[in-house]
Parts: structure tokens; sequence; C-alpha cells
């Protein structure tokens, strides 16, 4: 009786966890996520069988899920380039990079009169956090700032 209960108990725990894990699967896209290792494959299609198109080095670099197939993700980057990428290493984690021409500035607060903090350059990313107005708030490696929303890629709307 005890085994029994027992199998009945791990039926049960992986039952409910493959749930789980299929609910995360419906998420409504688009959506923005980001890389989530240090070394991310690209494939042409929904398959590790499947070519390398890139491979990314860049660990937090933002994308664009723009579909959902048995566990990978089509995603767009800011160049507009497409392709496959196995949900494990892709992060819901929001993070956005510097766009447009010439430096961003960074400033204390989420108003153009606010002090000015630093600049970045163009193609920096950092970890988003709120959006307000016109203005995001963000972390470069812990510098954090308000920069204008509009010089960022992957804090609009996807």
């Amino acid at each position: 009786m005890q085994r029994l209960f027992c199998n009945l108990v791990i039926c049960v725990t992986l039952f409910c966890g493959l749930g789980s894990f299929a609910n995360a699967q419906d998420r409504e896209v688009p959506y923005w996520a980001s890389l989530d290792a240090e070394e991310v494959y690209m494939r042409v299609g929904p398959s590790d069988r499947y070519r390398i198109d890139w491979v990314y080095k860049r660990k937090g670099l933002p994308v664009k899920v723009i579909r959902l197939q048995q566990g990978w993700r089509l995603v767009e980057e800011m160049d507009g380039t497409q392709g496959w990428i196995w949900n494990s290493l892709i992060s819901l984690n929001r993070h956005a990079i510097v766009v447009g021409d010439g430096v961003a500035e960074i400033r204390e607060f989420p108003k153009q009169d606010s002090a000015l903090l630093w600049n970045v350059e163009p193609s920096v990313s950092g970890q988003l956090g709120e959006c307000d107005q016109g203005w995001c708030q963000i972390d470069f490696g812990g510098r954090q700032g308000w920069i204008l929303r509009d010089r960022l890629w992957g804090a609009g709307s996807p």
C-alpha cells in the first residue's frame, strides 16, 4: 500500500510539473525577452537538426519572440534577423539596447532637465526597469539611470 501511495505521489508531482511547463509555453506572442546564456545558437528551423545560422555570445541581448513551437522560439533581433532558439536559452528578464545616432544621455530622473549622469554609446545593452511617459529606467552593469524610450530597442510594444 505504501508503494502504491508513493507511486501516486510521484505521478501527481510529474503531472503538475508538466502542466506548469505547458502553461509557461502558452505565452501570447509577440513579447520581449533576452538571451540567457553566454553562447546561444540561432537555427534556421525549430529543431537541433536544423543548421546553426548564427552564434550569439552576448548574454542579455534583447530579442522579440514572435512564434512558439514545441519548446522553440522564433525570435527577431534588432536588425530584423529571424531564427529559432531553444526556450531554455531565453529569459523573460527584460533588456534593451541603445539605438540611434550619437551618444544617449542617462539622466538621474525621468526628466530632460534632470542631472546628466553620463552618456552611453549605441549598441550598449542593459537591464530594463520601468518605463513611464517616454522614459525608461535602465541598469548598465550596476549603473542606473533614466533614458528616453525612443533611444532603446526592446522597450516599446513588441
